[in-house]
């Protein structure tokens, strides 16, 4: 394991698009037979590299979350800084990986490094149109070494209530905005989704909220995103229910897309589960089967304290490898 190879790749600052200067660094670093470095159309790029004709594509993306915290290294034992745990870990394992069945005289697997996964998967549908195709794609993401069973999906709504300004001493000639806001957040809370038995709760969550009146003025607008982790069971209500809840309170909704909740292929021997969490891997077309797995925990993925333990990623190594020696005899 080349901890000071992560070391130099957790110094690069790769927040969700400044992620163009490590996919150079990481060309003139990393080493296989073929390299080829491909532009998104935002200003960052993808990186692919090749051993032979790929049948297994490993996959991870190189940019992060905000704000960039630079590493800490915890003797041999645990790695702390952004991107440690999503997923430049990740980047790590699956290239040590690739270099092991390489020095073992394997040919026929790719790595795949993606741009802006955490704002929209903008590498990954770039990469999608290049026509490129597998028979296997292998997902990186921080799965604590379980291979992705199925995953929730996700919907987002910008949505925006419209009240009318008045003084806040005589509300009954104006209309709160809020007001609106609070009815419309209320009857969405009561809304029974279903339980999924395989995907559980559907959950969701207020973003971006805004509205800037005065403190003694009745709001004339708030908006707002909101935003679903979706099962198999809630997938197809909840375009309905938000359009039939706008339409009761006076919201004006926009539908921003998502994706639909997935089942993945899993392999005997290597333990799974299902997430509630999104990938690329819906948004990278032209793969027969898809797999999610990667060292690390979700549950530190985007906090202060991101980190994982060395002997996690040397137990991902281990996995890709196992995996790549299995699908190449299928």
């Amino acid at each position: 394991m080349d901890l000071e190879l992560f070391r130099q790749l957790l110094d690069f600052d790769s927040t969700s698009g400044r992620e163009r200067e490590v996919a150079l660094w990481l060309s003139n670093t990393l080493q296989a037979p073929s390299l080829e470095l491909m532009e998104v159309g935002d200003g960052t790029l993808n990186l692919l590299l090749s051993w032979g004709r790929p049948e297994v594509v490993f996959c991870t993306h190189m940019d992060t979350v905000p704000p960039y915290i630079p590493p800490t290294f915890r003797a041999d034992e645990e790695v702390l800084g952004r991107g440690s745990c999503d997923a430049k870990g990740q980047i790590l394992a699956m290239y040590t990986a690739c270099k092991r069945l390489e020095s073992a005289g394997h040919s026929g697997f790719a790595l795949l490094l993606l741009a802006g996964e955490e704002t929209g998967s903008w590498g990954a549908k770039a990469f999608s149109k290049t026509g490129f195709r597998a028979p296997f794609l292998v997902v990186g993401e921080p799965t604590e070494n379980k291979m992705v069973s199925a995953s929730k999906g996700t919907a987002s709504f910008d949505v925006e209530f419209t009240g009318k300004a008045f003084h806040s001493g005589y509300p009954q000639f104006g209309v709160s905005a809020v007001d609106l806001f609070n009815d419309f957040y209320n009857k969405l809370k009561a809304v029974d989704w279903g339980e999924d038995p395989e995907l559980g709760n559907t959950t969701w969550n207020v973003g971006l909220l805004q509205s800037d009146n005065p403190q003694n003025v009745l709001s004339p607008k708030l908006s707002c995103r909101i935003y679903f982790r979706t099962t198999f069971a809630s997938a197809g209500k909840v375009g309905p229910v938000m359009e039939e809840l706008a339409r009761s309170t006076q919201a004006r909704l926009t539908a921003r897309g998502g994706d639909a909740p997935a089942r993945y292929v899993t392999l005997e021997g290597i333990p799974s589960a299902p997430v509630a969490f999104g990938s690329d891997a819906p948004h990278l077309s032209g793969f027969g089967h898809k797999m999610i797995v990667g060292p690390g925990t979700i549950r530190v993925a985007h906090r202060e304290d991101e980190h994982i333990l060395i002997r996690d990623l040397e137990d991902a190594v281990d996995i890709y490898t196992r995996i790549f020696l299995r699908l190449a005899k299928s």
